[in-house]
């Protein structure tokens, strides 16, 4: 368990990372969160704050197809299935929200994924 001090440092990185981004209906804002197991990301508008599309490795979609592959190839595959769902919306265009997260990893893995599947930062 992390320690309160922990804690308190994710929570500031994580506001001043989303501090800088806002989502619209036409730019929705990728949100992404990992744990050490899953990776979830879902497009939120945050001017009516709702959400727009959402993928994890716990979708159906995507867990017939991670089984027995590493985290990295699991996460590309949710970026797929993100890019896939928004353009079945219409939508192209994204802002990038790591979160607390680097970029590095499984985070650039999906977005690398979803840029390659036509979706553009």
């Amino acid at each position: 368990m992390a320690s309160k001090k922990t804690l308190k440092i994710r929570e500031k990185r994580e506001k001043r990372t989303r501090a800088k981004l806002t989502g619209t209906q036409e730019r929705p804002r990728l949100s992404v969160f990992r744990t050490d197991k899953h990776i979830y990301v879902q497009a939120i508008n945050d001017t009516t704050a709702s959400t727009l599309a959402t993928a994890s490795t716990l979708c159906k979609d995507v867990a017939t197809k991670i089984k027995a592959k590493k985290k990295v190839d699991v996460a590309r595959e949710v970026g797929k299935l993100i890019a896939e769902r928004l353009k079945a919306k219409g939508i192209d265009k994204v802002v990038f929200d790591r979160g607390r997260f680097l970029y590095h990893g499984r985070v650039k893995a999906l977005a690398e994924a979803a840029r390659e599947s036509g979706l553009k930062f």
